[in-house]
C-alpha cells in the first residue's frame, strides 16, 4: 500500500491513531491486515491494553465491601468509570449507568424485569425488521411467556424504516418499542427522536440498542428521551464481556431484579431479603471490574480524538467505498438508506457470500459473511446472508483501494 493520509477534510491524524493500536500492525497469511470487521468488535489502543494490565499487575482485589486499601482504592475508580460513562452518555444521575455484560445481557435485563411487571396477556412488544437477533430473541421470549404478541416495523427496500407503518402499529396495547440506533447489517441509522417521541405520545417507553452506534456517534440519552439504551465495551475500543445500560431513574427504580446474589441486597434472612437501590440492585456478583475500567479508558481515548471528527472522517470512507464497490460488475449494495453509518453489506451475483470473504481473508483482508445475526432481515431481502465491510477511523482510503482490488480478484478467481 503506499504511505497512509488522512482524508483531506478531517483533522484525523491516522499514522499517529494507527500507531495506537498495536494489533493493525499484524500480517496475516503474509500481507499487511486490513481489518473491516469493525462491526463486529473494533480494536484496542495501547491505553486499554495498559490499564488492564496494570489492574492484574498493581491494583487486582474486589469492589464495594472491602475495608483494605486495595479494595477501597478499586472501589474509588470502579464508580469513577461509572461517572465517566455517565458524562459519556449525558446521563442525568450516574446511578442510572449499570454494568452488564454487553448488549445482549442489558437487553436481556430489561425484557426480563420489564415484561415481569408490566406485560401481560395480550399486550403487544414493538420492534424492527432490521434487528440483531439480541433485540428479538429476548421480547420473542417474553411475549411467549406472557401471552404477549410480537410486532414488527417494516422497512422498505433501502433498509428504511417506513414510519407510517410505525405510527399504524403504537397503539394502547404497545408496551414497549425495543429499536436499533444503527442497522449492524444495513448500517442505516435510524430516526431516533422522532420514534421515541412518537412512543412516548402515547406514554410508551423505548429501549435503544446502540451497538453499533457508540464508536461512530456522539449520544445523549437526555436529547434522545429515551427511557433505555444500551452498548457494549467491545465495539467502543474496550474490553470483551462488559457492556452498559442506561435507564432513566424512574424505570430502574421500578423494575424488579434481574439476577440476585452477592452485592444487591442490603440484608437477607431465611424469610425475607431487602435489595440494595440501584445500580447495585442489578449488579449481582463480582462485576467485570478491569472491563469497566478498560471502556471509561476507551472513551477518554475516543474523546480525545472528538466523535464529530470520527463521524465526518468514517463518512467519507463510507462515500468513497459505495462510491467503488458500484464501480464493481456484479455487486449489489443492500442497504442504500440516505441516512447511513460506515458500513456497506453486499452481495455478487452468483457467488456464496463465505467465498468471497475467504478469498479476502488469503490476502489479508478481514471482513464478515452471513447473516450477521439478522435472518430476518435477509428473508426480506431473499438472500442468505452479505459481505460486510465495517469501517473504524483507524481504516483508510488506501485500504479501502487493497479492499477493492481484493473483491475484484475474488470475482475474478470464482466466476
Amino acid at each position: 500500500m503506499n504511505s497512509l493520509k488522512t482524508i483531506s477534510k478531517t483533522s484525523i491524524d491516522i499514522e499517529k491513531i494507527r500507531a495506537d493500536f498495536p494489533l493493525l500492525s499484524r500480517k496475516v497469511n503474509g500481507k499487511q491486515l486490513i481489518y473491516f470487521d469493525n462491526g463486529a468488535t473494533a480494536q484496542k489502543p495501547k491505553l486499554v491494553i495498559n490499564a488492564i494490565t496494570n489492574y492484574y499487575e498493581n491494583q487486582n482485589a474486589n469492589i464495594h465491601r472491602g475495608v483494605h486499601t486495595l479494595s477501597q482504592e478499586l472501589t474509588v475508580e470502579y464508580e469513577k468509570a461509572r461517572t465517566t460513562i455517565q458524562k459519556h452518555l449525558n446521563a442525568k444521575h450516574p446511578h442510572e449507568i449499570i454494568f452488564t455484560k454487553g448488549t445482549t445481557d442489558s437487553i436481556n435485563l430489561v425484557a426480563s424485569s420489564f415484561c415481569k411487571k408490566f406485560i401481560s396477556t395480550g399486550d403487544e412488544i414493538l420492534i424492527s425488521t432490521m434487528e440483531h437477533h439480541s433485540n428479538i430473541l429476548p421480547w420473542q421470549q417474553a411475549c411467549e411467556e406472557k401471552g404477549a404478541i410480537l410486532k414488527v416495523i417494516p422497512i422498505n427496500e433501502s433498509g428504511e424504516l417506513i414510519i407510517s407503518e410505525y405510527k399504524r402499529l403504537l397503539n394502547e396495547k404497545t408496551k414497549i418499542v425495543s429499536i436499533a440506533h444503527i442497522s449492524n447489517t444495513l448500517g442505516t441509522i435510524n430516526p431516533i427522536e422522532e420514534i421515541i417521541a412518537l412512543a412516548h405520545a402515547k406514554n410508551i417507553p423505548v429501549l435503544v440498542d446502540g451497538a453499533q452506534a457508540v464508536a461512530h456517534t456522539a449520544v445523549d440519552v437526555q436529547t434522545l428521551g429515551c427511557d433505555f439504551y444500551c452498548f457494549s465495551g467491545h465495539k467502543l475500543f474496550g474490553p470483551t464481556g462488559v457492556g452498559i445500560l442506561y435507564g432513566k431513574e424512574k424505570w430502574l427504580n421500578e423494575l424488579p431484579p434481574y439476577q440476585v446474589g452477592g452485592g444487591t441486597i442490603k440484608t437477607v434472612t431465611f424469610e425475607k431479603t431487602e435489595y440494595e437501590g440501584i445500580p447495585l440492585k442489578f449488579e449481582a456478583g463480582t462485576p467485570h471490574i478491569e472491563g469497566g475500567i478498560g471502556l471509561s479508558v476507551a472513551i477518554d481515548y475516543v474523546n480525545t480524538i472528538g466523535l464529530n471528527a470520527i463521524a465526518a472522517y468514517e463518512h467519507e470512507l463510507l462515500v468513497y467505498a459505495t462510491q467503488e464497490l458500484q464501480k464493481v460488475e456484479g455487486i449489489k449494495i443492500i442497504g442504500t438508506a440516505k441516512n447511513k453509518a460506515s458500513v456497506i453489506s453486499f452481495v455478487v451475483e452468483g457467488i456464496h457470500p463465505f467465498d468471497i470473504g475467504t478469498i479476502l481473508d488469503q490476502l489479508g483482508i478481514a471482513v464478515r459473511t452471513g447473516h450477521h445475526c439478522t435472518q430476518p432481515l435477509m428473508a426480506q431481502y431473499c438472500i442468505q446472508g452479505t459481505i460486510r465491510a465495517s469501517f473504524a477511523f483507524y481504516n483508510t482510503k488506501e485500504e479501502i483501494d487493497e479492499f477493492i482490488k481484493g473483491v475484484k480478484t475474488a470475482i475474478k478467481m470464482l466466476k
